[in-house]
């Protein structure tokens, strides 16, 4: 288990119909309905997709962040979770930048701590310790016997000005800053984040890998759904497929 990793991004829905259709399009097994969402006046959905994970998150009242979230800006990728092997050094880091946090937990197997998206941008950010690392209660009790192959390499961002948000993204996460022409990135061992010009600040792109991509758009075509470039539109969110094995 790597000591810091992408483990779980988040899609904010309108409708619960919105959990088959992800499910049946990427072959996933049943979802893990988190009752303490509730807090946030949500309804959730989390798929396990090797050790992680994607989750789908619909408002049921209108006091809810990610109502908000959807009135303003229409469904789209909402947050993304980070594994790390100190949560300590990051919340030590988080506030020495001045960066606000707006929830933590400390509990015997998993501490989080999610930043305020105001001081970030792009998406809400969740840095997470889970005890032992290879658990994530998140995922549920029974995540292990639900779980498909497959994984989360990374994402993408737009911004208006995409050098500075990937800054700020780099400072809170601890990690390399780095370019590629006109593309900023952000790397770990076993994955990247890229920030891109576009007109708002947004989670834009899931970068996944699945046994049969082909199949998957094949599901997706046929659910009505977009598909170009490799990738599937699904409630504001390009997902991007590569194969598992490629």
């Amino acid at each position: 288990m790597n000591s810091f990793r992408l483990r779980q991004l988040v899609v904010a829905c309108e409708t619960q119909s919105s959990y088959a259709v992800l499910q049946d399009i990427l072959g996933l097994g049943e979802p893990f309905h988190d009752p303490g969402v509730s807090e946030f006046g949500l309804h959730n959905a989390v798929f396990a997709l090797g050790d992680q994970f994607l989750e789908i998150v619909v408002p049921v009242n209108d006091n809810a962040p990610a109502k908000r979230f959807i009135d303003r800006s229409g469904e789209g990728g909402y947050m993304a979770i980070f594994q790390t092997a100190n949560i300590a050094a990051a919340r030590n880091r988080i506030d020495g930048l001045g960066i606000r946090s707006v929830w933590n937990i400390d509990l015997d197997d998993i501490a989080a701590t999610h930043l305020h998206p105001a001081d970030l941008g792009g998406a809400i950010v969740s840095i997470d310790q889970a005890e032992p690392p290879e658990s994530w209660r998140w995922g549920g009790k029974d995540w292990q016997n639900q779980s498909v192959p497959g994984s989360i390499r990374g994402a993408s961002f737009t911004s208006p000005d995409p050098e500075t948000l990937s800054r700020k993204w780099a400072a809170a996460l601890g990690l390399e800053h780095s370019r590629t022409g006109s593309e900023f990135q952000l790397r770990w061992d076993a994955g990247n984040l890229t920030f891109v010009e576009g007109e708002a600040d947004k989670l834009k792109q899931f970068h996944l890998t699945t046994p049969d991509p082909e199949q998957n758009f094949k599901r997706a075509e046929e659910a009505g759904l977009a598909v170009e470039n490799d990738a599937v539109q699904f409630a504001g969110v390009s997902l991007k497929l590569a194969s598992l094995d490629g």
